[in-house]
């Protein structure tokens, strides 16, 4: 007679309470699935004029001006709010506010050189099967690491303006050169990942012509701004102060990255519930809505119902939160603040080492 295996019973209690606790927190949030167009196109287009006026300021005056430099921070986060919209356009259904996502590229994701494509790879961030394995290219280990992973985690801010420039002026003309080129270009150099090991998955019939447009005009920016240069038409100190907007608006994102995640994943597949516990909701204050924009403070609850649009994610952690029993598993995901966030991390990082030196 065959034995049962052990520990039948608590794994399926377990698996019983995983599945109340969806099914609660759906009911308590079901209503607030939908998006809101005129609300997208309202905030995307305050935020975009206001970062580029702000940005243009900046690039005008002398670095010399107390006004120069505030309108380099105020530009900067701006820039970074426009830029966010991205991760929105990837789990809206193409079919869905098409004249928006092809605006957003328009307007922003192809002057900032971050065309929407570019970010198809998020989908596996979400995926049980993908979710802090090698194929996760938004997930690195740090806190089975070392405070090593970190340093080299937030030099990644330096290098990713110069290789995205690249990518985009050297490399699409290049890929078309061959097939072979093309390929390795697609599935290697073709997604905004903190993995540099990430690989992206190719559609049989290779990349739409929309994201095909989207990438030949991202090329043809990178050389006009390169021309605007080299003739003189625009000077060349500009060039540095470009450079210098990307880097505090990819600063305030890795802040936001490392706070996201417990990032205790181990590489091997897990559940729906463990990728919710291994993210973070923070609370935090008015800074929080500047470093985490976009709903984007509420990653765990993005990671538990994805397709809760941003400007329902506040309401929708309030309901949770005052609505749901108080010795739910929601409640572990919540954090105070963006520091007691990355406290943690680098707790677990520390104590790991620890172990490890042993």
């Amino acid at each position: 007679m065959n034995q049962r295996p052990k520990h039948t019973t608590s794994e399926s209690s377990a698996l019983v309470g995983q599945r109340e606790f969806y099914r609660q927190a759906r009911e308590i949030v079901a209503d607030l699935f939908q998006p809101k167009p005129w609300l997208f196109w309202t905030d995307f287009i305050i935020s975009t004029v206001a970062a580029y006026v702000l940005a243009s300021i900046w690039l005008a005056l002398p670095m010399t001006s107390p006004v120069a430099w505030l309108t380099f921070f105020c530009g900067s986060v701006l820039l970074y709010r426009s830029s966010m919209f991205i991760h929105e356009l990837v789990h809206l259904p193409t079919s869905q506010m098409k004249w928006f996502r092809r605006t957003w590229n328009f307007v922003a994701g192809v002057p900032m050189m971050v065309p929407s494509f570019s970010y198809a790879s998020h989908l596996h961030h979400h995926s049980s099967r993908h979710y802090g394995t090698e194929n996760d290219g938004e997930y690195l280990p740090l806190a089975t690491g070392s405070f090593k992973g970190i340093l080299i985690f937030m030099t990644q801010i330096v290098s990713q303006p110069i290789l995205v420039f690249v990518r985009y002026a050297i490399g699409t003309p290049i890929s078309f050169l061959h097939p072979a080129l093309r390929a390795w270009t697609l599935t290697h150099a073709s997604s905004l990942v903190i993995n540099f090991q990430y690989q992206k998955e190719l559609r049989s019939n290779g990349q739409s012509r929309w994201d095909t447009f989207w990438e030949l005009f991202t090329c043809f920016r990178a050389w006009v701004m390169l021309a605007l240069v080299l003739t003189g038409i625009m000077p060349t100190i500009r060039l540095p102060k470009i450079f210098m907007l990307a880097l505090f608006a990819l600063t305030l994102n890795h802040i936001r990255t490392l706070s996201a995640h417990r990032y205790a994943s181990k590489g091997e597949a897990i559940s729906h519930l463990d990728q919710f516990l291994d993210s973070t909701n923070v609370t935090g204050n008015w800074l929080t809505e500047l470093l985490c924009p976009l709903g984007l403070r509420y990653h765990a609850l993005h990671h538990l119902f994805p397709k809760i649009p941003y400007h329902n994610l506040g309401v929708a952690h309030r309901r949770l939160a005052e609505q749901l029993p108080a010795n739910s598993v929601y409640h572990e995901a919540t954090y105070p603040s963006i520091r007691a966030a990355i406290k943690d991390l680098l707790m677990n990082i520390r104590s790991n080492e620890h172990r490890q030196s042993a």
